[in-house]
């Protein structure tokens, strides 16, 4: 009997993400990690946020860059659109978080991808945040995210990946479980 050996490259790196979960259990402080944003108005609605750094591991990180992005209205907010709103970025940050752990559980379970696309809709009723009506809540009324996965793997498979991706990312748990936010005034 010859055994045929698979060959799976989804890009994800298992071997030094298990190799870091290893080093957590005996360092659990190092898991700490502070994420940071910092945002400047340009005018109107128009922001850019930057990204530079980070504490995790025990320490100060720095990205090999920094990131940065514009965000904005678009004109029918009597704005300029210069860049996505804001709420477009939580469906950005969702879709790629929920697929960078398609990627991984599936290159951890040995399945071979081909294309993954995910597509985000955020409902809204705007009068919530135009202060129209106080009973309309500001943010979105429910988000529904769609995978088109093509791989080398069963129906069921895809969906027991797509479910452990959900379960782990940290965007889904940010959006779907409250989370404190302290607000302050230099």
């Amino acid at each position: 009997m010859t055994t045929i050996e698979k060959n799976i490259d989804n890009g994800v790196n298992v071997g030094a993400l298990l190799g870091a979960r290893d080093a957590l259990k005996e360092a659990p402080a190092a898991a700490n990690f502070t994420w940071r944003a910092t945002c400047e108005w340009v005018n109107g609605t128009h922001s850019r946020t930057a990204f530079e750094s980070f504490f995790g591991l025990g320490g100060e990180q720095h990205h090999r860059t920094t990131f940065t992005f514009d965000a904005d209205h678009p004109e029918v907010f009597a704005s300029e659109d210069n860049g996505p709103t804001p709420v477009e970025f939580v469906l950005a940050g969702l879709a790629s978080c929920l697929t960078a752990g398609v990627a991984s559980v599936a290159q951890m379970r040995q399945i071979q991808l081909k294309s993954v696309r995910a597509t985000l809709e955020g409902g809204m009723d705007i009068r919530g945040i135009l202060g129209m009506d106080s009973e309309v809540r500001n943010g979105f009324n429910g988000i529904k995210v769609n995978f088109d996965i093509d791989a080398d793997a069963t129906k069921d498979e895809i969906a027991a990946i797509v479910a452990q991706s959900q379960k782990r990312s940290a965007v889904y748990d940010i959006i779907t479980n409250p989370t404190n936010v302290t607000v302050t005034v230099a």
